[in-house]
């Protein structure tokens, strides 16, 4: 029998934590004495969308990929019972990450995972070793574009009319749209992406959760020249890699990293938002062999 046929596939544990009376669901794989590399997802997904990718860097990194609230498998309580904030969920992933005795990890910001992370590194700005940044957006100019404009005015304007104007985001084409839009090789993406999130978008009240966080996400731009500060401060080793036609996070918010770093590389893909489902063969090499040199 050759040596890639007896060599282990890496094992993926699926566990959840109770932090303070708050269920957080977690993926995790790896040596636990390796590097730890903290995956953070985005909307309207969970942990799923890094299934392929963690076992791909488990031979030598520690991989955690948390579900943030409302998402995935995590607890998902009555918005009129939790506020669905990035503080909240960067203090809750935050609990985790203490719980499991990590104080230093490189993290991948995606969508939603960018403002998760940056509040992590405001916290404590020395944790985090490395950036893989994947359409995870800290400049104005990531969100200067139509997609946008419903949202700000929500922020500008808390009324019903413009919170009720946002539900078309939750339904299933708009979650299709996502995995689809702009993609170069569509026949790549599988259809279970979608039907996964929306039966989870769909659950009761999660509708009120996800226009919670449309709402707070209007707290992001605010950070964003702090983040910026940071980013120039601790100089993170940085590999990015985004789907240059993300109409949500578009390649306008990629270039700007490069004016605030310099150890920074920098790839731009013929791809949408969910870049991992249509670049994989591509980007995870580019990740893992990013990691290995400069994590060691």
């Amino acid at each position: 029998m050759t040596k890639a046929a007896t060599a282990a596939y890496p094992v993926v544990d699926h566990k959840v934590e109770n932090l303070d009376g708050f269920e957080l669901f977690y993926r995790e794989a790896g040596p636990a004495d390796a590097p730890v590399v903290l995956l953070l997802h985005g909307f309207p997904t969970s942990s799923h969308m890094f299934r392929n990718l963690i076992p791909f860097l488990a031979d030598r990194f520690h991989v955690i990929a948390p579900d943030l609230p409302g998402f995935g498998q995590s607890a998902a309580p009555d918005h009129t019972e939790f506020s669905y904030t990035f503080d909240n969920a960067a203090e809750l992933v935050q609990k985790l990450l203490t719980r499991l005795g990590i104080t230093r990890y490189a993290v991948n910001v995606f969508d939603y995972g960018a403002p998760t992370a940056w509040r992590l590194a405001l916290a404590t700005p020395d944790a985090i070793t490395a950036l893989i940044v994947q359409n995870g957006n800290a400049y104005d100019e990531g969100i200067d574009n139509d997609f946008w404009k419903p949202i700000k005015r929500y922020w500008a304007d808390r009324s019903q009319d413009n919170r009720d104007a946002l539900r078309h985001l939750l339904t299933i084409d708009t979650t299709t749209f996502q995995y689809t839009d702009g993609m170069a090789h569509p026949e790549r993406i599988s259809p279970d992406n979608w039907i996964v999130d929306q039966a989870l978008l769909d659950r009761l009240g999660n509708d009120e959760i996800q226009l919670d966080y449309f709402l707070d996400y209007g707290t992001n731009p605010g950070l964003y020249p702090a983040v910026q500060e940071w980013l120039r401060t601790k100089q993170p080793p940085t590999l990015v890699v985004w789907g240059g036609n993300d109409v949500i996070f578009p390649a306008a918010g990629a270039h700007p990293y490069r004016r605030d770093l310099t150890d920074i590389e920098f790839h731009l893909f013929d791809s949408g938002h969910f870049l991992l489902e249509d670049k994989a063969s591509e980007v995870f090499p580019l990740i893992h062999d990013f990691l290995a040199r400069k994590l060691g």
